[in-house]
């Protein structure tokens, strides 16, 4: 007895190892299960967007717990009753092929278990003997390495669903338009009878004969599913294909594979705004569209072109592209001015004609203003305030308040910042002015570990100024800011609100001019549609916030010379008006340290120069403070 239990142990053990050999020496090919199509999915783990597989197939991996119980039900009903109860094999349905074969002469029925399935969708092979053999000695393998769950893996992921379709969830995206999660018992129904034959029951082309094996399928009564079998009876079979998501293609084409941060809902709203402004816009011109989350800067819509329309070079994701901001730049300057104490909202300057030396920059209707506030003068966008701002700050401040906000400062060859750069002489693109305007209405903090770009009362009072009507209505209390480059070439929006910072920029891909092209016109629309889409948010509005940091943290307007200018050159000796502005009353004002006569209520006292020569003029006030500049009367 003990001899011949050990010669049955010793024997299993060498078939064991046999096995083990022959499973390590000819190992099931999963070539076709791993060539899978890329899919990028949304934040929320939704397909976003699907690239084929080589050969132009679309294959995706579809997981037993990707798809509805019912629906596995219905599959092992239909197809291997005895599923979970054989090692792969079914010898009692492979013992009835073999009699309906030998009484009728021909194939009655097949006899294969899902795994011998799962087998032959891995290796097709031609329909024969040894090609079952093989079947059966992959099923066992495909068990005994991979499990049940493996087997249903693999069935799921290769079925063929027509055409080129392999995959219930490829099936289900293709025919119904959603996942597979979400199908009633008839839709499952289809997806299953047509991975038996699928050419010959694509509904598409042969409804009647896709009906009858749904019905088929339906009415194997799978106790899961008998409840519900009656009613989906009378349903429909689809009648056309729905194309396979095909969302961000550039967003997805660069990801190429695995999740985004994209919210689906709004990229399709977004993309659809995309689209019906594409139709109005003139040929060659296209555009670029980006929505980011206020707080953690994540991407959650991008249209970067009209994908693969070569008029519009729609290859390229034009979000990247290097172009001129126009004014979009004018609050970052604004906000730099309020943290150096410069000027406040309040304080009223002169738009008037000036030269910066060489350089005598005009507002865009070449007209000016005269005397108004600091807000008023970014509201309306003038570019000689814009540039008196930078001119004070200096460019290379403005530029390395870019770089930390995470715009590259692109300028020509050897050249170094300069007052140009308020009027959009730099280089940036969509995505980089996206970030920018994160920051300001983000209290001046850069994205990732936080840099301070701008403080924070700054850029609250920046975005406060910003917040108006949209001209041809929109939702209320949006901060936004157009920009028009030279010549018309970009057409820019940008705007923000308590959640969420949106930009827009149309142009030529090949930058040529566009004629009566302004962001005003042709981006700002869409900005406003855009805002539209997004949900609200229960926070405090944007405005209310800004103005509320504001006050907890007033600025005092700084103590500053308005005439002489710096190193100004008078030409020739008589009366001057020294005037100040900002600081507190009462004020001295000071020749080369000697005190002048005045009233210290007043902001100006007149001196009259003893004669030609260099002098140093001072100014100070109540707290203190002082401001100076030197001066030459020829």
């Amino acid at each position: 007895m003990k001899r011949a239990a050990f010669l049955f142990l010793g024997v299993f053990a060498a078939l064991a190892g046999a096995a083990w050999m022959l499973d390590r020496a000819l190992p099931p090919p999963m070539a076709r299960f791993e060539n899978l199509a890329r899919e990028v999915t949304a934040r929320d783990g939704r397909t976003l967007s699907v690239l084929p597989a080589a050969g132009g197939i679309w294959r995706l991996r579809t997981r037993p717990e990707d798809v509805p119980p019912p629906l596995l039900a219905l599959l092992i009903a239909a197809e291997d009753g005895r599923f979970h109860s054989h090692p792969g094999v079914d010898p009692l349905a492979l013992a009835r092929a073999a009699t309906q074969w030998i009484r009728a002469g021909r194939v009655v029925s097949g006899g294969s278990t899902l795994s011998m399935q799962a087998a032959r969708l891995l290796e097709p092979r031609p329909r024969n003997l040894r090609s079952k053999l093989i079947e059966i000695a992959r099923a066992l393998q495909l068990e005994w390495r991979y499990g049940k769950r493996g087997v249903l893996e693999i069935w799921l992921t290769l079925a063929p669903q027509g055409g080129n379709l392999e995959g219930l969830r490829a099936g289900s995206l293709a025919w119904f338009g959603r996942a597979p999660a979400a199908l009633d018992a008839a839709e499952s129904a289809l997806l299953v009878a047509l991975a038996r034959r699928p050419e010959a029951l694509r509904p598409d082309r042969h409804p009647e004969a896709a009906r009858r094996a749904r019905d088929a399928v339906l009415l194997a009564r799978a106790p899961e599913v008998a409840s519900s079998a009656e009613i989906a009876l009378a349903g429909a079979v689809p009648a056309e294909r729905h194309p396979l998501p095909r969302l961000a293609p550039h967003l997805a084409r660069q990801l190429r594979e695995g999740p985004s941060t994209l919210d689906l809902d709004l990229q399709r709203g977004v993309e659809g705004i995309a689209g019906e402004a594409l139709q109005r816009l003139p040929d060659r011109v296209s555009l670029a569209i980006m929505v980011s989350d206020l707080s953690s800067r994540e991407t959650r819509a991008l249209v970067g072109g009209d994908w693969m329309n070569p008029s519009r070079a729609g290859a390229l994701d034009l979000s990247r592209a290097v172009r001129s901001p126009g004014s979009a730049l004018k609050p970052l300057i604004y906000a730099l001015a309020f943290e150096a104490g410069t000027v406040t909202p309040d304080t009223v300057l002169d738009d008037l004609p000036r030269r910066f030396g060489d350089y005598a920059p005009e507002n865009f209707d070449r007209a000016f203003q005269g005397r108004l506030r600091i807000a008023d003068a970014l509201r309306q966008s003038l570019n000689q305030p814009a540039v008196a701002l930078l001119d004070q700050l200096g460019p290379l401040r403005l530029a390395s308040a870019m770089k930390a906000a995470g715009v590259l400062p692109r300028l020509p060859p050897g050249a170094e910042p300069s007052l140009p750069l308020a009027l959009g002489g730099v280089g940036v693109t969509l995505r980089e002015m996206v970030g920018l305007y994160a920051v300001l209405g983000d209290g001046g903090r850069a994205a990732g570990a936080g840099q301070t770009v701008v403080e924070a009362r700054a850029a609250a009072l920046a975005s406060a100024i910003l917040v108006q009507p949209f001209p041809g209505g929109g939702p209320a209390g949006i901060a936004w800011k157009t920009g028009t480059s030279w010549g018309g070439r970009d057409a820019w929006a940008l705007g923000m609100d308590r959640r969420h910072v949106v930009g827009v920029w149309v142009g030529r891909p090949d930058g040529t001019p566009m004629p009566g092209a302004t962001g005003a016109r042709l981006a700002l629309p869409l900005l406003a549609q855009v805002f539209e889409r997004l949900p609200p948010a229960p926070r405090a509005p944007a405005p209310q916030r800004a103005l509320a940091l504001a006050a907890a943290t007033p600025m005092t307007d700084a103590l500053r010379l308005v005439f002489p200018p710096p190193h100004a050159v008078l030409p020739e000796a008589g009366r001057v008006v020294l005037r100040a502005a900002g600081g507190r009353r009462p004020f001295t004002f000071l020749v080369d340290g000697a005190p002048l006569t005045t009233d210290p209520a007043r902001r100006e006292a007149a001196w009259i120069p003893p004669g030609p020569g260099f002098y140093r003029i001072t100014v100070l006030d109540a707290e203190g403070a002082a401001a100076g500049t030197a001066l030459r009367v020829r």
